[in-house]
Parts: structure tokens; sequence; C-alpha cells
């Protein structure tokens, strides 16, 4: 299966080829316009990247794909309401992703409960038919600083339920187990298998 994968984040591109190693992705071309995400909701965002990778890539007349694929994810800390969320991306995007995590554990009130939760949502627009979307989340608590090199994003201040380690310690085979979007892209396959894109 052959499926256009609607990022230009390499980490994520990444992530994908070692999570669904069976399925040949074709990353967002360089020179293509910026994919929108302005919905209020993981499964909003995620549906109208899918959707507008897919209008895009046949106006160009592109060799056709199985299906194109989009992830819509970011961390909600339940002391900030649930933000970042579906602004995790573009949250302080001037700084470097270190000084994001940084000033995200500043932002929470002295005392306040540290937990949170990364939430994933896939979804595919199949090159005929209808596009669906399949969601993974993971609990977890916020550390006291980072921790970690491994991963990306806010990997290194997030530690998962049962865990004492950041996702940014513990390594991607554990971290795909139980992340976000391990779980998606395992509910993905298993959709696939049941109904395969046409």
């Amino acid at each position: 299966m052959r499926l256009l994968l609607a990022t230009r984040n390499a980490h994520k591109v990444e992530e994908f080829h070692e999570l669904l190693p069976s399925i040949d992705f074709i990353p967002w071309p360089s020179d293509a316009p910026e994919i929108p995400e302005s919905g209020a909701f993981f499964q909003d965002n995620a549906l109208q990247k899918a959707t507008y990778a897919r209008d895009w890539w046949k106006a160009q007349g592109l060799p056709p794909v199985d299906g194109f694929l989009a992830d819509d994810s970011g961390i909600c800390v339940d002391a900030l309401w649930g933000g970042p969320g579906v602004l995790s991306a573009r949250f302080a995007n001037h700084l470097s992703q270190d000084a994001k995590n940084r000033l995200l554990l500043s932002m929470l009130p002295e005392g306040s409960a540290r937990s949170a939760r990364f939430v994933c949502v896939l979804a595919l627009a199949p090159t005929a038919g209808a596009p669906f979307t399949v969601g993974g989340a993971v609990e977890g608590t916020l550390a006291f600083e980072p921790r970690g090199t491994d991963g990306f994003g806010y990997d290194p201040i997030f530690i998962p339920e049962g865990h004492d380690q950041t996702f940014g310690e513990l390594g991607s085979n554990i971290k795909h187990a139980l992340s976000h979007r391990g779980r998606a892209a395992g509910d993905l396959k298993k959709r696939l298998g049941q109904n395969p894109t046409q």
C-alpha cells in the first residue's frame, strides 16, 4: 500500500516508517503549499489535512496513490485547561523545542496537578471513498524539567502512566508500544486489514 503522508515534520515521517513498515509512505512535497489546519479539535484538523492533501494531489495530476494520511496530535495539560492541545505545534513557535518545553512547565501554577495526556488522531482519505479517522491517547504526568534526548517535541517532559522515565528517556521501542501515535497507528493497521482503501 502506498500512502501520501500529509506532513513535513521529519520526525513524524520517521515514526510512521517505524510504526507501519509495511506501508510505502510518500512525504508531502517540499514545493507543495502549506497544509491548512484551522479546526478546533484534533479530528477536525486531521480530516482537513487529509482531504486537502488528496484534493491538491489530484489537481496536480501526480502519480496515483492508495490514500492520503494526516496526523493531528498534541499534549493536553489539565492544569492549563487542556492546553496547548490542538495548538501544541504552534505554541511559542518562535522558540526552540527545548525552550518551548521549559516555558510550558513554567506555566503550571505552583502546587497544581501535573497530569497530562498525549492525543493523536489519524485521518485517512482514500483515493476514492469517504475519509475516516482513528485515534489514540496516553495518560501521564509532566516532569519537573526536560529529561532525555530520544523522541521529539514534548517527549522529554512527558512521563507515561506506569513509568518513571519520560518518553525522551524510554527509547523508541517502548515509546511506540505506549504512545498516542503508536496506538492510533495500531488501530489504523487493524482498520486497513478489515477494510483496505480502494
